[in-house]
């Protein structure tokens, strides 16, 4: 790893710390307002400090299962497989933790019996946070650069003859059609979003939106625009950025 890996990965977990605590408190205000699990005997307060203990401890280990196993092949081939598995092992120790907090804050003995009992309702909210940060941190999908003896990326077979030969800047969803942005214009071309996004490898660019394709090449700049993200591209186009992937592609290096 080189030296500036070392220092971005100290440095991202530090950036994600105030989104993690946010949506720990989040959680925790909802499963106190709704006396979940039962836990309508405690006081407002006292539960929603419970909840704010049991959530954080949580997410705690299920950041450290995730720093253990996300270079693993399996998270790379099979993701979704490697985060119920990640799922299912913090739920472990987690019920632990689940079992004693909850002795505790209802002044109860600590008793074995109770302990497997824990387990399922552990679970699920282990699965209900694992999704919530699986949102937080889903990856846009990227096109890249093919090599130069390549063959043409197949997108430029179905340019109109006025869009032949010009540059693709960006690819935008207009229900079942797409429109190609281009430096000689734009036009409109009867082609599902998800197809053209197949299309599109060889060239180097990432999807910004869930309607929005947009060339590397392109982007001239970013700016915030009536409180959210857009890219600039050329001709003044601007592109929104979707919440959730702004995170990946900021890391990325795209503004």
């Amino acid at each position: 790893m080189t030296g500036a890996a070392l220092h971005a990965a100290p440095n991202a977990m530090r950036r994600g710390v105030p989104e993690m605590a946010g949506l720990v408190a989040i959680a925790a205000l909802f499963l106190t307002l709704s006396e979940a699990f039962g836990l309508d005997v405690l006081p407002v307060l006292p539960r929603l400090l419970y909840w704010l203990v049991l959530l954080a401890s949580g997410q705690l280990l299920g950041t450290v299962f995730w720093r253990l196993t996300e270079q693993m092949p399996l998270a790379a081939s099979h993701p979704y497989l490697m985060a119920s598995l990640n799922c299912l092992a913090l739920s472990l120790p987690w019920t632990v933790i689940a079992w004693a907090v909850t002795a505790y804050t209802l002044d109860q003995p600590l008793r074995w019996a109770r302990l497997p009992g824990f387990f399922l309702p552990v679970l699920v909210v282990a699965g209900a946070m694992a999704a919530l940060n699986a949102m937080r941190n889903r990856q846009p999908v990227e096109t890249h650069a093919a090599s130069p003896s390549a063959a043409r990326p197949a997108i430029f077979a179905r340019f109109p003859a006025k869009l032949r030969g010009a540059a693709l800047h960006a690819v935008q969803a207009e229900d079942h059609y797409i429109r190609l942005h281009t430096s000689a214009g734009s036009d409109l071309m009867l082609l599902r979003f998800s197809d053209a996004m197949a299309e599109l490898d060889g060239i180097e660019g990432a999807q910004i939106h869930r309607s929005w394709w947009v060339a590397r090449d392109a982007v001239a700049g970013a700016s915030r625009e009536d409180g959210r993200l857009v890219l600039v591209l050329p001709g003044n186009l601007r592109a929104p950025v979707s919440r959730s992937f702004a995170r990946a592609l900021r890391a990325k290096g795209w503004f």
